[in-house]
């Protein structure tokens, strides 16, 4: 791992009361996109953009269900 871009992660907040909950992931998803439309948040993806456009990147995740992972909702963001 090269970098690691911290403020792209869901909040602690949101991660634990999402627990990868099927039942939840559609409003996990709006409230984590919402999450990364706030200043704090934009200066990371905006990173992970510029990055992306320099070279290939690899998201990685401990899920075991990647259709429920903040991962797949990133990529789609960026």
């Amino acid at each position: 791992m090269d970098l690691w871009l911290k403020d792209v992660a869901p909040s602690t907040g949101l991660r634990e009361w999402y627990g990868h909950d099927p039942a939840k992931h559609e409003e996990f998803v709006r409230r984590y996109r919402a999450e990364l439309a706030q200043d704090d948040h934009a200066e990371a993806l905006a990173k992970l953009r510029t990055l992306l456009e320099e070279h290939p990147v690899t998201l990685l995740t401990a899920t075991k269900d990647l259709s429920l992972s903040q991962a797949t909702v990133l990529a789609d963001e960026v």
